[in-house]
């Protein structure tokens, strides 16, 4: 199955929060970017709301309702106010990630045997409730038995070292560390997400080597070519990505 693409869309609600004028419109992005042919919208809606605020997770998943087949990700730490927004709106998937409050942004994943008690309930939970649950994850092969353990359906290898590698002489050892990994949770019966400063020039070269991604999720980079590009040119252009490497 090719990989499926998640546009994450907090730095439009970045752009927005400047002013007061509501523009622009984060579910016109979202909407957009669905009719170019995203397979879903992800948010990570922090406590602070310094980008997206809680009423634009009921927006989205209001809007999600017309568009039967792609998917709703919203990404947080659990133990923060995700689970209020996942209780509320049962998204598709909810990906755990082990942000503080005041995170510039999120830069490493949970760890495993520390953290699996506390989250085993919280998932088991969205599980209940239809939701799936993905962990964020540093690309570490003997982590992912014990993420299957504490009930997780999949896990999201966080690429920014990845990404920081492109170009220099670590780009290839860091795709062999990416690779054994997402094995790892293949073979613990865990599928696979991608996510974190992945772009146009080097998603290709990683879903070549990664076997069997099924979805990855991608923001600031797109947005960002979006301002130049257009969301339907650039949301086709990194779908185009996704295709060379199939």
């Amino acid at each position: 199955m090719k990989t499926r693409l998640s546009v994450n869309v907090n730095k439009v609600a970045l752009v927005r929060n400047t002013r007061h004028l509501g523009i622009p419109s984060v579910t016109r992005a979202a909407s957009q970017c669905l009719q170019a042919g995203a397979h879903g919208i992800t948010v990570h809606p922090r406590p602070d709301e310094r980008h997206i605020r809680a009423q634009d997770v009921i927006d989205i998943a209001t809007l999600m309702q017309d568009w039967p087949g792609r998917e709703f990700n919203i990404e947080g730490n659990p133990f923060h106010n995700l689970m209020t927004f996942i209780r509320q709106v049962r998204p598709q998937q909810a990906t755990f990630v082990p942000d503080t409050e005041g995170q510039f942004t999120s830069d490493h994943g949970w760890c495993f045997p520390q953290d699996a008690q506390a989250l085993k309930g919280l998932i088991a939970e969205c599980q209940s409730l239809g939701v799936r649950v993905s962990l964020f994850m540093d690309p570490v092969p003997e982590q992912m038995a014990q993420a299957r353990e504490s009930g997780a359906d999949r896990v999201e290898l966080y690429t920014e070292p990845y990404a920081a590698a492109w170009g220099h002489a670590s780009q290839q050892a860091q795709l062999q560390r990416y690779a054994a990994a997402a094995r790892a949770a293949q073979e613990a019966g865990l599928g696979v997400n991608a996510g974190h400063d992945l772009n146009r020039d080097n998603l290709t070269q990683f879903l070549r080597h990664v076997p069997g991604v099924d979805e990855v999720s991608i923001g600031h980079a797109l947005i960002a070519d979006a301002l130049e590009m257009g969301y339907q040119a650039c949301v086709a252009s990194y779908l185009r990505c996704i295709d060379e490497a199939f």
